[in-house]
């Protein structure tokens, strides 16, 4: 990847299969931006807006796992889900954190969760992949009180910016929200006056004009 790209935060959770699907095939982005992992909890970011992830909600949940398994077969991805999804992946965001959110500590992670299939939340897996990295004790890393601030401190700083879903993408200032937003992400790279046109003005300035009931009529 060109070292002259700018960089821009990618804000992702291990939890997220899009996340993953994104991270496998950033090489479409080379030469244009290079992505700075941002590890941060989905659940927070989901407590904060008031919403529900997509696994929250059965049918949505079938379509989702569905969705994302013809993806990666689109996109020539390896891909199997965990054991069991969602599942609890603070201790696999403590464990990037704690290896410096590089590159090859995501790979790791996400090959490990949706490339092989392997159960991220189970604390064996966790130390097989620490002692890779040459960390002794997996368990006593990622319980530092360091390690466990600087996952909400990034948490925190992705919901100041606006973030409400994982994996999204901030380009000085202007997110963009899902591995299906990658194509419009290389247009506005290519155009940055993308979101500038009388129609794009129009819908960024647009009323609402009705809000849902809180309570039945």
């Amino acid at each position: 990847m060109d070292d002259r790209a700018p960089t821009c935060d990618w804000f992702f959770d291990i939890v997220s299969p899009f996340a993953y699907l994104q991270w496998k095939t950033r090489a479409r982005l080379a030469g244009r931006i290079r992505l700075r992992p941002v590890p941060i909890l989905f659940g927070a970011i989901l407590g904060h807006w008031q919403q529900k992830g997509p696994a929250e909600i059965a049918p949505k949940r079938l379509h989702t796992y569905r969705y994302c398994q013809w993806r990666a077969d689109t996109l020539g991805v390896p891909f199997r889900f965990p054991p069991g999804h969602p599942f609890n992946p603070v201790s696999a965001l403590r464990l990037v954190v704690a290896l410096g959110a590089g590159d090859a500590a995501v790979d790791a992670l996400f090959d490990a969760a949706f490339g092989e299939g392997r159960d991220v939340s189970d604390m064996t897996e966790l130390a097989a992949i620490g002692h890779r990295f040459g960390i002794a004790d997996v368990e006593v890393e990622i319980a530092r009180p360091d390690i466990k601030q600087r996952l909400r401190a990034n948490t925190d700083a992705a919901l100041a910016r606006g973030v409400f879903g994982v994996p999204t993408i901030d380009v000085a200032g202007t997110l963009f929200w899902g591995e299906d937003a990658t194509d419009m992400l290389i247009a506005y790279l290519d155009d940055p006056d993308l979101f500038d046109t009388p129609e794009m003005r129009r819908i960024a300035a647009l009323p609402v004009a009705a809000t849902r009931p809180t309570k039945p009529a």
